[in-house]
């Protein structure tokens, strides 16, 4: 495949980045509300931030905050049918990566919230992604940052 190059730049609302060709994670049906979006990749936010940015490829000016759940809930699980781990084409569970979307409100930072409800399954080896929605959820749609640390306070 000569001539074709290993880094694609793609616009993003935290400036121009070039990622490697090989890190656009696929997503078969989309994201919910966002069916014909479906090529995306993960940028840091800030060296050491828990956050990232689930850029859309070819949109740039829809980019997700999402966030790894566990450290914030070390005991959050969710349930995947195995129509949804075909889709995935899950091997091995530590193939698995989750991420739930986050909204921090504008200057009101501490009325952060993680989106427990719609969590956004990975496929890291096969570059494949699914939000896989959790209707019977143990934990709120909106999740406050403050909550959790509420819980982790003695």
């Amino acid at each position: 495949m000569a001539g074709r190059s290993k880094t694609i730049l793609i616009r993003t609302k935290l400036g121009d980045r070039e990622v490697a060709r090989d890190s656009v994670l696929y997503f078969p049906h989309g994201l919910i509300g966002l069916d014909d979006k479906r090529e995306y990749v993960l940028i840091p936010v800030r060296e050491n931030s828990p956050f990232l940015l689930l850029q859309c490829v070819t949109d740039p000016g829809l980019g997700l905050l999402v966030a790894d759940p566990f450290p914030f809930l070390p005991d959050y699980n969710i349930k995947l049918e195995q129509a949804e781990k075909k889709i995935l084409r899950v091997e091995n569970i530590r193939q698995i990566a989750v991420l739930v979307t986050v909204t921090i409100p504008r200057n009101r930072p501490q009325e952060t919230t993680l989106n427990l409800s719609g969590p956004i399954i990975l496929n890291s080896k096969a570059r494949i992604g699914l939000q896989v929605p959790q209707t019977d959820s143990k934990y709120p749609t909106h999740f406050r940052l403050v909550d959790a640390q509420r819980q982790e306070a003695p």
